[in-house]
């Protein structure tokens, strides 16, 4: 296990920022937030502008227990990263985002009060799904509220350095082992029902979680077991968050949908209209309710990608979209009447 430790270090292979970007770039490290881009070239799209380093703990995805579990038990970790990221930017200031009222704070502040570390503060911020999106950080940051902002600039373009927070204690790994040793054994968190595990990046989906399988989160896609069987952890969509259908699958994307249409930020036609009519669309079909759902659903969803002020719109298209692929003999079945098949059976 190398993420769930403790105890801050401050001897590290690479004290030059130069060089730490270098390392990090060549280590491929990724984002652990979603989004997956290349952490190095981000630390390089900010260094020299002395801004603001975010790391982003918040964890908005319901199913997530990820980053949780990492700062209750690495604080330390998670801190000598953002100390690292400021290092290699050249940002005197960071901020670390939680939820409001989350049982993590006293346990943060001690730890960070323990290093003597200045220049890093904790910051709450309100429990929505779409306000940890790092637009919505940013804004809320700058005294706005807490939703997306359109982009560009991004705020990379702004200066300002957005992570998750197992990034940067992913970044604080590579510093201390270097690129070569990291990508040897390189590891990521999970959710899975069972818990939240460390596992290596190579690790097959279906390890962890047997027949369909939803990845990513509520903004992520459903993959069929045979999918599941070929596709390692460390490719799979979205946040690493892993689980089965609860019950039908239609009906527990039409739940998700639902969700996603009320938690929206309501700032543009794709969320204030286009969600909630595919999360209706999707819970007629699930409910084997007479009508035209399935056909408005293939009209609505290609419609609604990539017309949304941020993500979240194309997030919860995608996810229905996965739907109607992995559990096309139940859409069958829905549509007419003939009842759900068995979750146990479906091989594909």
């Amino acid at each position: 296990m190398r993420l769930l430790t403790d105890g801050p270090q401050t001897d590290l292979m690479f004290p030059d920022r130069v060089t730490l970007i270098q390392e990090v770039l060549a280590s491929g490290l990724r984002g652990r937030g979603g989004g997956r881009f290349p952490t190095g070239l981000k630390l390089q799209a900010v260094a020299g502008r002395k801004r603001l380093v975010v790391a982003n703990g918040c964890e908005g995805e319901p199913d997530s227990r990820k980053d949780h579990v990492l700062l209750s038990r690495s604080p330390h970790l998670v801190f000598d990263g953002i100390s690292l990221a400021c290092h290699a930017v050249g940002a005197t200031e960071a901020v670390l985002c939680v939820h409001e009222g989350s049982p993590l704070l006293p346990g943060l502040r001690y730890a960070l009060a323990s290093r003597g570390t200045t220049g890093i503060r904790v910051v709450e911020v309100p429990r929505r799904y779409v306000a940890s999106e790092e637009s919505a950080l940013v804004s809320f940051l700058g005294g706005g509220g807490a939703k997306p902002t359109v982009t560009p600039p991004r705020p990379t373009e702004r200066g300002m350095l957005v992570d998750n927070v197992e990034t940067l204690a992913q970044l604080a790994i590579v510093a201390r082992v270097g690129a070569r040793a990291f990508r040897d054994g390189e590891t990521m968190l999970v959710t899975v029902p069972s818990g939240v595990h460390e596992v290596p990046v190579t690790t097959r989906v279906a390890d962890l979680v047997a027949g369909p399988v939803l990845a990513g989160g509520c903004g992520g896609v459903w993959l069929s077991a045979a999918r599941a069987a070929d596709t390692a952890i460390g490719e799979a969509p979205g946040v690493a968050v892993l689980r089965a259908p609860r019950g039908c699958g239609l009906r527990d994307t039409a739940s998700i949908l639902a969700y996603l249409a009320a938690e929206s930020a309501r700032q543009c036609g794709p969320c204030m209209f286009g969600l909630p009519a595919i999360a209706a669309d999707f819970a007629e079909l699930a409910n084997g309710v007479a009508g035209q759902a399935l056909d408005r659903l293939r009209r609505r969803l290609p419609v609604i990608t990539g017309r949304g002020a941020c993500a979240h719109p194309d997030g919860a298209v995608r996810l229905a979209a996965s739907a109607l692929d992995v559990f096309a003999a139940d859409v069958t079945a829905h549509t007419t009447g003939a009842g759900c098949t068995s979750t146990t059976r479906r091989t594909a």
